[in-house]
């Protein structure tokens, strides 16, 4: 289908030949031809053969790219309410994961779900998360940590891309903590997932991910797992320094890691060799505004000169939030960027930690992916953070 998106208020496209950070154009239009842009400029110069295409007015609105949440866990059977209750309360994270509760609890739930059921469980979470912008999601396994289970998430995400209009990046994330039955043989349980479980899923992934960190998996660990990635020739992202300056940025950055996730206690060093290295960093405010503590330093993260995404690290634990303009809002008020930052994270700098150069950027020869906004300046978004402005998205030139 041909479709030209008309009267927008002011674009963001993320073009920096169009100057600033978010290459702003207003009053403005997009053409699109399939599920590709063709052109974008202002409406006034748009051609008379580009006008005869279907057309959707922004009515005045603001158009960003549609959103990249690079970390995400949506795919998951129950809830974890209670731990948010204790957590409030003064219990600490590791507390509650030596109590059986946090990832041991969400695996136990997972592992019980059918396959239909773990479907009905995550299409709506998805489903909403796409109708608040996310066009591109990242969704990980790691709440089986087993075989079938794993596999069966993996089923899941399949079935979910299917029904929805959505792109889903899947990672393979058995690495996420040692289950209870391996507690005493963490070293077996390692090579479980870097032998069978990822000879299981290797065919089925975009990457491979560790929880590199305090009460999961040691850098020496870790790089044994990286290093069954690399035979499978798969691209390796980390989830790293949540907890503690764990040596996993370090290790993420040595391995040329496509991204490196969370970095709440990385150094400066430790950000030097991101930067060199081209490594992306995903902050994930969510994290510390669902777990009362302090937020990634986003402000520090981007003036090493290190790219910079941001992502819900939507999970049932320590960071069920589904929206992306949130994410935003939360990445301006506590972590530090401006709001034009934040909002190059949530789109341009998701596709960067995708490694999907074909997204949140608006421009000939790129995916049709488009936000639009009931709002004239694309600064409401982190300014009225419990509005839902999201009126209209375009995933891959298909208008929802």
């Amino acid at each position: 289908m041909n479709l030209v998106v008309t009267d927008i208020g002011q674009l963001v496209t993320n073009d920096e030949m169009r100057g600033g950070l978010l290459g702003v154009v207003t009053a403005a239009a997009v053409a699109i031809e399939g599920d590709t842009i063709v052109w974008v400029g202002a409406e006034a110069d748009l051609s008379d053969e580009y006008r005869t295409y279907e057309t959707l007015s922004a009515e005045g609105g603001a158009v960003l790219p549609g959103f990249v949440d690079a970390h995400t866990h949506a795919v998951f059977a129950g809830d974890r309410a209670g731990e948010f209750s204790q957590r409030l309360a003064g219990a600490r994270y590791d507390e509650i994961l030596a109590d059986g509760g946090g990832i041991h609890s969400t695996v136990e739930a997972t592992r019980a779900a059918s396959l239909d059921a773990l479907v009905a469980f995550s299409l709506p979470r998805i489903s909403r998360m796409l109708k608040s912008g996310t066009t591109t999601i990242e969704i990980k396994t790691g709440y089986g940590l087993d075989i079938a289970t794993e596999i069966k998430m993996l089923d899941a995400m399949e079935h979910i891309q299917e029904t929805l209009a959505i792109d889903i990046v899947a990672t393979f994330l058995g690495a996420h903590v040692p289950p209870r039955e391996f507690v005493d043989d963490v070293d077996g349980y390692v090579d479980l997932v870097a032998g069978e479980m990822l000879d299981a899923a290797a065919d089925r992934v975009s990457f491979v991910d560790v929880f590199c960190d305090d009460n999961a998996f040691t850098v020496d660990e870790t790089r044994t797992i990286a290093q069954a990635a690399a035979r499978h020739g798969i691209a390796l992202r980390l989830h790293v320094d949540q907890f503690s300056r764990s040596g996993g940025a370090a290790l993420a950055a040595e391995l040329g890691a496509t991204a490196a996730d969370h970095i709440d206690y990385a150094s400066d060093e430790d950000l030097a060799a991101l930067a060199a290295s081209g490594t992306v960093a995903v902050l994930l405010p969510g994290v510390s505004y669902s777990m009362h503590e302090p937020a990634p330093d986003g402000r520090r993260v981007w003036d090493s000169g290190v790219p910079v995404a941001i992502a819900t690290d939507c999970n049932p634990g320590t960071s069920y939030i589904e929206t992306m303009p949130f994410i935003v809002s939360l990445a301006a008020v506590t972590s530090g960027l401006t709001v034009e930052e934040a909002i190059w994270a949530a789109t341009r700098g998701g596709a960067l930690a995708l490694a999907l150069p074909d997204r949140g950027l608006l421009a000939p020869g790129q995916r049709a992916d488009l936000v639009i906004l009931d709002a004239p300046t694309y600064d409401h978004l982190p300014y009225r953070p419990d509005a839902n402005l999201v009126v209209d998205v375009i995933s891959a030139g298909t208008h929802l």
